[in-house]
């Protein structure tokens, strides 16, 4: 299974909700807590374009947000992804 990252923050639903459909998925993932740590952040920002958490790769693939990784379950794909 390819490793995966999930960029985050504190109190923030979606990042909860994508965690939640990992763990119940029995994928285990890194976390990296964003919060509070700008500089970090805004590189994020400037690789992926997106200016929200959480922000999600399988491997080197960018998933996106919550949004993202839930098309890709209720599609299928998300598991092709994961072990592809």
């Amino acid at each position: 299974m390819k490793p995966v990252k999930i960029y985050s923050k504190n109190y923030c639903p979606y990042c909860s909700r994508a965690k939640s459909l990992l763990e119940r998925k029995g994928v285990a993932f890194e976390e990296i807590n964003l919060e509070g740590k700008n500089d970090e952040m805004a590189a994020l920002i400037k690789e992926t374009g997106m200016r929200t958490v959480p922000q999600i790769y399988i491997g080197d693939f960018f998933v996106g947000g919550f949004t993202e990784l839930n098309e890709l379950e209720t599609s299928g794909e998300l598991d092709k992804k994961l072990n592809g």
